[in-house]
């Protein structure tokens, strides 16, 4: 079962191919995506209706490029998978809408799917696997949650932020020191030089018993430590000083600081999950998924305790169409997607709980 996945809920427009199989190990066909990130960094962030433009120019000619990658044409397709939500409503029409216009020229079927739940069973195109049971660990931009997964479609919320995501206390704390768009990334980068010891930053919720997570606070501490750093001049009248800029170094260790406390915090949450559980594999998806400085404590935490942890390849932690087309694969062998499914009626879900998905499967 030949699956063309459309990904386009916010900044980056992914389209691949995923052969399903038939019980069997789902393979990745072709696989293209487009970033928007330098047209959004003059704006410090993404613009809703720029993201949406931007997709239109972009999804068809990334579908010929994944279908010349696999050798294969669009009638060899047996099926469209696309992102219903969560995510912005604009982006989400544009991929949504591409889709069954296919759906209805090629006489296939179109599947909706959740942008969590592909980012949830990415790792189950890596090179390592995982197995049902397992404890997932979904870290973006905008969410930061606890899952325990027994199969596909059967999730349940152990935990989730209460405040600011993961990703959102990253791109926060990079936008404080001045790192720009996407902070993230940027801020990772720029916390290998620096001292993650020199300043002490908040632990939110580490010792709350529960699997909740904040980082509200986190920022907030950021920012009152930039403060602290900020030099006032020392001439000219009080209404015209300026705060003289942090010192590179500075900079560095600030970024340490607020990224050990946010590893710190997701590790220990994790580690709890999977002793609450009593189940032996965590599985971590999403784009925070690739910080080196994650990965690593929570390798050697596993190794330690005998644990094993199952990761997305690279390629595949940011937002793309494999995830889609894979979710939606992993759900039809499920027995989850009707096999007649209309296409060219449709609606998207910019705000759409994984829990929701769940108790409806």
């Amino acid at each position: 079962m030949r699956i063309l996945g459309i990904e386009s809920s916010c900044d980056e427009t992914g389209v691949a191919l995923v052969d399903a199989g038939v019980q069997g190990v789902p393979r990745l066909l072709g696989h293209a995506l487009h970033s928007q990130i330098e047209m959004h960094q003059a704006y410090g962030g993404v613009v809703p209706e720029l993201a949406s433009r931007d997709h239109i120019r972009r999804v068809l000619p990334l579908t010929d490029a994944v279908l010349a990658q696999a050798g294969l044409a669009l009638s060899d397709v047996d099926a469209i998978a696309c992102t219903r939500g969560p995510g912005l409503a604009g982006a989400l029409l544009v991929g949504t809408g591409v889709a069954h216009a296919l759906g209805v020229a090629l006489g296939r079927p179109v599947h909706g799917i959740h942008h969590l739940e592909g980012h949830l069973l990415s790792p189950f195109l890596s090179a390592d696997p995982p197995e049902f049971p397992f404890v997932a660990l979904l870290v973006s931009g905008g969410h930061t949650q606890l899952m325990r997964v027994d199969g596909v479609g059967r999730y349940t919320l152990l935990g989730e932020t209460i405040d600011d995501a993961a990703g959102e206390a990253f791109d926060k704390s990079a936008k404080l020191l001045g790192l720009g768009y996407p902070g993230g990334p940027a801020l990772a980068r720029l916390a290998e030089r620096g001292d993650a010891t020199a300043y002490r930053f908040p632990r939110p919720l580490l010792h709350s018993g529960d699997l909740d997570f904040s980082f509200a606070g986190l920022k907030t501490a950021v920012l009152t430590q930039v403060k602290r750093l900020a030099r006032a001049a020392p001439e000219g009248p009080a209404t015209s000083r300026l705060a003289d800029p942090l010192s590179e170094q500075e900079k560095a260790d600030v970024a340490a600081g607020a990224q050990a406390a946010i590893v710190e915090v997701l590790v220990k949450k994790s580690l709890a999950a999977l002793s609450d559980t009593g189940l032996r594999r965590l599985v971590v998806a999403g784009g925070v998924g690739a910080n080196t400085r994650l990965r690593a404590e929570l390798n050697a935490a596993a190794a330690r305790r005998g644990l094993r942890v199952h990761y997305p390849e690279l390629a595949l932690c940011t937002d793309n169409g494999a995830m889609i087309a894979l979710a939606a694969g992993l759900r039809a062998q499920a027995g989850l997607l009707a096999t007649d499914a209309p296409a060219g009626r449709f609606d998207v879900a910019p705000r759409w709980p994984l829990a929701e998905l769940a108790s409806a499967a």
